[in-house]
């Protein structure tokens, strides 16, 4: 008789896209976090909270998916009749709705800033999940590019703040009014009829790095195939009017004022163009006259941006730095941030335009650039464990770390079986714990207690003989009423 099987297993693991995250990462993104609220905090900003939920249609459609109605999101019916909802897929979607919905009640200009995890639908790849944490700044109500300067300006600030140097980052801006200038110049100045080209055209500009000159002219015409043979199709634009694209996107030069000649000669017939290169001029110079010159940031054609609410100015902050790729050829570490003005997304709600702009920075490429230059440790320290030498005595054992605690030092209690005592070193170190605090029979009657070093034991192992280690003051007998001090002696060591 066939045996019978039982219920099958769940497997053990995340969903795709998604991943768990441990003591160190924690720590290093926490204080990341720490140090971007305090710059904008010191810039005037707020702190916001809103739901990971909104419904859909607050939501609206603005991520660059063309193809698929509503994709990119996480979405579901809240019940029968009832609205849909999705997880939020930014941070700016809810906080124009915040916006609309406190109007009445929020200084104007509202200056907010918000961090936390964001979820989006889409296909999962190397460094790429579905779920990931943004920090986020933004100036509602200004109309002014001014707001928009500040932004550029606190962006760069923050990169330095948490640790990346003057030279291994540029802040790079554009406007998307010019875009739609030169949109009009090729012939697709409709934005509902020319949706598809338009979205072509701007999707081969932002792959400008990537595929050079020569991939974005034919993603500008019929098409182009790449190394796999997949084909992607073209915007169709002639070869005149791809012409004028690409001398836009070769616009830059030696100085801004150079840069905003060649955009103003460009766009000369849109008036929506000209006062896209006005907006730009006056940005360079309010940066200029803060003392943010070329160095740390520029006027750069080639940022486009992708979601679809951006009205004006955009910007991204970009690290110039090299890294080692997955087949160790170097590249440079690209985008950590990006922004700009979105002055249409509150009148979805209002029906009145409220000016808008801020910028939002990806805090994992960030952790994961700083750990790419090794400026991050990978490592937490670990907390003070009190070892068990006699499970009769654990109100002693608990009340050395109830004091150690008292005196703002992390400690635990082995709380394992404490017969093998090797076990407990062990433990500590994968705890990555810096002392271990040791009182048997004898050290109680003595009034004493050991303290082992196990950072200064570890390394006297790697680098010394038996002998040598003997000598060293790996580990030491204090008074037990000298516990908190002389823990803290070697903390500080």
């Amino acid at each position: 008789m066939a045996k019978t099987k039982g219920p099958r297993r769940p497997r053990a693991e995340a969903p795709k896209g998604f991943r768990d995250d441990f003591g160190a990462e924690l720590a290093e993104r926490k204080a990341m976090l720490d140090t971007i609220a305090a710059v904008y905090h010191r810039h005037g900003f707020d702190p916001l909270e809103t739901p990971a939920v909104e419904t859909l249609e607050a939501l609206g459609k603005y991520l660059p998916d063309v193809d698929r109605p509503h994709a990119g999101v996480f979405a579901w019916m809240e019940e029968e009749g009832g609205d849909w909802l999705a997880l939020r897929y930014d941070l700016t979607a809810p906080l124009a709705r915040v916006a609309a919905q406190y109007r009445n009640d929020l200084p104007s200009p509202y200056r907010r800033y918000a961090m936390g995890p964001v979820w989006r639908n889409e296909k999962p790849g190397p460094g790429r999940f579905r779920q990931f944490t943004q920090c986020d700044a933004d100036t509602v109500g200004a109309a002014s590019v001014a707001a928009d300067a500040e932004i550029c300006a606190m962006l760069a600030d923050t990169l330095e703040a948490v640790g990346i140097p003057r030279g291994d980052y540029l802040v790079r801006i554009n406007n998307r009014k010019v875009l739609n200038g030169v949109m009009e110049v090729v012939g697709l100045d409709d934005p509902d009829a020319h949706a598809e080209a338009r979205g072509i055209v701007l999707r081969a500009i932002d792959k400008l790095d990537r595929l050079g000159e020569a991939g974005v002219r034919a993603l500008l015409g019929q098409g182009r195939k790449d190394e796999s043979g997949d084909f992607t199709r073209g915007a169709g634009l002639s070869g005149e009017q791809a012409e004028v694209v690409m001398r836009f996107l070769a616009a830059r030069g030696a100085t801004e004022t150079e840069t905003c000649a060649r955009l103003s000669d460009l766009v000369s017939a849109s008036a929506i163009g000209r006062e896209g290169v006005a907006e730009i001029e006056t940005i360079a110079d309010l940066l200029a006259a803060q003392g943010f010159g070329a160095d740390r940031v520029t006027l750069d054609p080639s940022v486009v941006r992708g979601l679809g609410y951006y009205t004006g100015p955009v910007f991204e902050a970009e690290l110039t730095f090299e890294i080692l790729d997955e087949q160790g050829r170097p590249r440079q570490f690209g985008s950590v941030a990006g922004g700009g003005r979105y002055d249409d997304l509150v009148k979805r709600f209002t029906g009145q335009e409220v000016p808008a702009t801020g910028v939002s920075i990806g805090v994992d490429r960030l952790l994961a650039a700083l750990r790419a230059k090794g400026r991050l440790k990978g490592a937490t320290e670990g907390p003070v464990v009190v070892t068990v030498m006699d499970r009769d005595r654990m109100t002693d054992y608990f009340a050395m770390a109830a004091e150690l605690r008292a005196a703002g030092i992390r400690a635990e209690v082995y709380l394992g079986n404490p017969k093998n005592f090797g076990n407990q070193l062990k433990y500590a170190d994968r705890r990555a714990a810096p002392v271990a605090v040791i009182q048997g029979g004898d050290e109680a009657a003595r009034g004493a207690v050991q303290l082992k070093d196990l950072i200064l034991g570890a390394r006297i192992a790697e680098n010394a003989s038996l002998e040598e280690w003997k000598s060293q003051p790996a580990q030491q007998e204090v008074p037990r009423a000298d516990l908190v001090a002389a823990v803290r002696r070697i903390l500080a060591r």
